[in-house]
């Protein structure tokens, strides 16, 4: 699911994904929206509650349907992933640490990750939250060109995380960054900020006479991380938090390894659309409610990620 336009942290999984170059208009890169038909629900626990500290600050619609309806790419431990057939991690237990502030639910849906703006923009979704990267790209709805594409999205930021190299356990390949990629094949999600990072990389491996990255972009980051494991890939780039879970727990910790350090740490936005601004505006008082309250932390501490903390929201921080 960071604010640079090479990363969907400086914590846990950025999905800062393409999150460099953004779906729009039923084609921007991002947190696109494609056909979300692979859904699995998840509710935050708390009831609606009008008594709630910030439930008079919500849009009417909100207020009545008692429902914020989010969108979101569940294939992301530990930020989002099914188990039992319940979509968990840490963007659903803070927007259940929200909700408490709110007075309403947040239901999560699962789809294509890069079509989650515009499902957003389309009014399917309220939000869309996902380890998405806020950066300028999405905010105005441009391409990697600076073309305008459609409409862009308002960012509501709540984390940071920044981009991960990560490879079979033992780096067969002596991969230490992104740079030893010239001539190499990586995986990556499709969409994601990571995505366009390796396309910035492999130029700069043709300008300095050097071969291309051969670049394998995927559905889904499970894809990518299957291409690695089976050799079919020297390397995987992802947010450094969720490659640091995933390099934790796959295959009792026996699959794969983080190489270097993080880099291009940027934020993590709640998306929602541009005409959406009573929403943005109360949930962005409601994450700095959640920061003053301590609930915020012990998610993440909860989850592993406490090194995407912040310690104040923004609107639109990414760069």
């Amino acid at each position: 699911m960071t604010a640079s336009s090479t990363r969907r942290t400086t914590a846990i999984r950025s999905r800062t994904a393409e999150v460099g170059a953004i779906a729009v208009a039923g084609a921007l890169l991002l947190a696109g929206c494609g056909d979300q038909t692979n859904s699995d629900g998840g509710d935050s626990s708390s009831e609606p509650s009008n008594s709630a500290p910030l439930f008079s600050k919500l849009p009417k619609a909100i207020q009545d349907a008692g429902v914020i309806k989010v969108g979101t790419n569940a294939e992301y431990a530990p930020m989002e992933s099914v188990e039992n057939g319940k979509i968990v991690g840490v963007d659903p237990d803070i927007a259940d640490a929200l909700a408490k502030q709110l007075g309403v639910k947040f239901t999560f849906t699962s789809g294509s990750f890069d079509g989650l703006i515009t499902a957003v923009n389309s009014g399917r979704y309220d939000i869309a939250m996902s380890s998405i990267t806020d950066n300028k790209q999405r905010q105005e709805g441009l391409d990697d060109s600076g073309k305008k594409l459609g409409e862009g999205v308002d960012f509501v930021d709540y984390f940071v995380a920044g981009t991960a190299i990560y490879v079979k356990k033992g780096n067969p390949e002596g991969v230490n960054g992104i740079e030893d990629l010239c001539g190499k094949t990586a995986a990556v999600q499709r969409g994601t900020t990571y995505e366009q990072a390796l396309k910035d990389q492999s130029k700069k491996c043709t300008d300095a006479g050097k071969k291309a990255i051969d670049i394998e972009s995927f559905e889904n980051d499970t894809e990518a991380q299957t291409r690695v494991k089976s050799g079919g890939a020297v390397a995987g780039i992802n947010d450094y938090p969720v490659a640091l879970d995933l390099a934790r727990k796959a295959d009792n910790g026996n699959a794969f390894e983080v190489v270097g350090e993080q880099y291009d740490a940027g934020p993590f936005g709640i998306v929602l659309s541009k005409k959406n601004t009573e929403l943005r505006d109360v949930l962005k008082e409601a994450v700095d409610a959640i920061i003053a309250d301590g609930s915020y932390k012990k998610v993440l501490e909860k989850w592993g990620a406490e090194s995407g903390a912040i310690d104040k929201s923004a609107i639109n921080g990414g760069k």
